[in-house]
């Protein structure tokens, strides 16, 4: 069955509007994304995108504090948000029959969210105990999204963690809150995605009635966040008090996916190649081979395959045996690198990777709990939210040769290296 054409509109204000009808059942989607991530913050406001994300679900005008959990669970349904790099998305996924509700809560908090002095403190100490949660006491606990970067990247920007430090956090005011929404909250700023059982003229008939009268803002420009590639590899160590053995992060820098998406797509099938399944190289060598390792992953983007703008990073990450070295399993990968660019892969492992590649894409977003929201991180980062259902195709084309290039681009000059090391750092690190 071909997939429903996507439907686009811009609001007088800027908005954008993404619909996109499914044969789902009596279900609906909703995202809203905003264009503000971890990239737009300063260093002395680390932490602050995330924390306003916790922030938007405070209350607005007509909706109260704590409202819209309640009023989307009561009806049925399921609501969350994430911060990422370069966006701030909302996402629901209800019943048909609240899909106005939705549409409401949503349009309310973009015109007029509230924030108070409670309401600050109180996320600032929710985000305070995510973060003890999630990093300081779990082992492998943000590992390696919240160390590799400050490795492989030297800007600010590129190179600090989302949730940001305790100091930053408690030093956020209710003017500083009150910026940022008149920054970055811009209708202009934003893209708003409906997939789903729904009929598209019903739907833009409830995105005009609540969302038109929203007035349009100043919208911050894209900034180019790109920097230098690495020369030379650069090391790094992170202690992890919880984590019961040791593990080896790896990264490299990919190509920009705007001006590049072949070899992009080349990367992500190399990815697969290399660590998805029993059968791929790194698996097979490091793990059913040797037994080095407990388990191996690869993949491209820092939270996914085109999840931010460039510059992203592919990543591995190999958990091993206490009498296994991160120099050890370097050599592995570079061993097989060096063996994709010498000799190519075989058509077959080049057909399993990319069928796995766009299998799991499939699976993924099938689901309107995840197709909506990448609908719309994709028109948001590049104005493209048909590649959703164009990249199973497109990795299709990519070749042996194309692997090859690839794997090449991998330079052991141009990487970094991060060995997580269990138990505390002793007092002369």
């Amino acid at each position: 069955m071909p997939i429903p054409r996507l439907q686009r509109h811009t609001l007088p204000n800027g908005l954008r509007v993404v619909i996109q009808p499914l044969t789902s059942g009596p279900t609906v989607g909703v995202s809203v994304h905003y264009g503000v991530g971890f990239r737009s913050e300063s260093p002395s406001r680390s932490g602050f995108a995330h924390l306003f994300e916790h922030l938007m679900f405070q209350g607005s005008a007509r909706i109260r504090r704590g409202d819209h959990f309640r009023l989307v669970q009561s009806a049925g349904g399921t609501v969350d948000g994430s911060t990422h790099q370069d966006y701030t998305v909302f996402h629901q996924v209800i019943p048909s029959n609240a899909l106005e509700r939705v549409l409401f809560m949503e349009a309310d908090r973009m015109r007029e969210p509230i924030f108070t002095m409670e309401s600050l403190r109180t996320q600032v100490d929710v985000v305070k105990e995510e973060i003890r949660l999630n990093l300081m006491n779990k082992p492998y606990g943000g590992f390696p999204w919240t160390v590799l970067p400050s490795a492989l990247f030297s800007d600010f920007r590129n190179a600090h963690n989302g949730y940001g430090d305790f100091a930053a956090l408690e030093k956020v005011t209710v003017a500083d809150c009150e910026a940022f929404f008149e920054s970055y909250y811009a209708p202009g700023n934003a893209v708003l995605t409906v997939t789903g059982d729904i009929q598209p003229r019903q739907v833009m008939e409830l995105v005009w009635r609540h969302f038109a009268n929203i007035p349009s803002r100043p919208v911050p420009t894209v900034s180019d966040s790109d920097e230098p590639a690495p020369r030379g590899m650069r090391t790094g160590v992170h202690h992890d008090r919880h984590a019961p053995l040791p593990a080896t992060a790896i990264g490299y820098r990919l190509p920009d996916p705007r001006t590049a998406l072949h070899s992009y797509l080349a990367h992500m099938v190399l990815c697969s190649l290399l660590a998805t399944g029993e059968s791929s190289r790194l698996r097979r060598k490091l793990i059913g081979r040797t037994s080095m390792a407990t388990d191996v992953s690869m993949g491209c983007g820092l939270f996914g395959a085109l999840d931010a703008r460039h510059p992203d990073l592919l990543l591995g990450v190999v958990v091993h045996s206490p009498g296994t070295s991160t120099d050890a399993v370097i050599s592995v990968l570079d061993e097989e690198l060096h063996s994709l660019v010498a000799e190519g892969p075989t058509p077959r492992e080049v057909n399993r990777a990319v069928a796995m590649s766009a299998a799991a894409r499939h699976r993924k977003f099938d689901s309107l709990a995840f197709r909506t929201p990448a609908l719309g991180t994709l028109e948001l980062l590049f104005d493209s939210a048909e590649l959703l259902d164009q990249l199973p195709g497109a990795l299709s084309s990519v070749d042996a040769v194309d692997v090859a290039m690839a794997a090449q681009g991998l330079s052991p000059d141009a990487r970094a290296v991060v060995q997580l090391v269990p138990g505390a750092a002793g007092a002369d690190e």
